[in-house]
């Protein structure tokens, strides 16, 4: 499995590498505006691309990485929440059927008939 991951990571790599490669143009990036013009600057097009793709996963992969971290604690209180419950000891004990059908012969019959 280690190996799959290794080359998956290569064929990524190779390809944001190919890619930054065929878009090195320069382009102009206005950042904010000024009095006179705006903040520019010049940067390869490759970069801005991969800039604003982080700019969108970042924020996700934390969202993603908060669900996780949530839903690894509920697992984890719940499971500690069996664990009590299946070492605790039973406060009464349960009748057995042997005293019911004592106190059922106990009782007086009905000898009115």
């Amino acid at each position: 499995m280690q190996i799959v991951r290794t080359l998956v990571w290569i064929v990524i790599t190779a390809i944001l590498v190919a890619f930054m490669a065929m878009n090195w143009d320069r382009a102009p990036v206005n950042f904010w505006p000024l009095e006179d013009s705006y903040l520019r600057f010049e940067w390869p097009v490759g970069i801005i691309a991969l800039f604003f793709f982080l700019l969108g996963l970042v924020p996700m992969w934390l969202l993603h990485r908060a669900g996780r971290w949530r839903q690894n604690r509920r697992i984890s209180a719940l499971e500690n929440s069996i664990r009590v419950a299946a070492s605790a000891v039973p406060l009464s004990s349960p009748s057995t059927p042997e005293s019911d059908t004592e106190t059922e012969t106990a009782k007086p019959e009905d000898t009115t008939s």
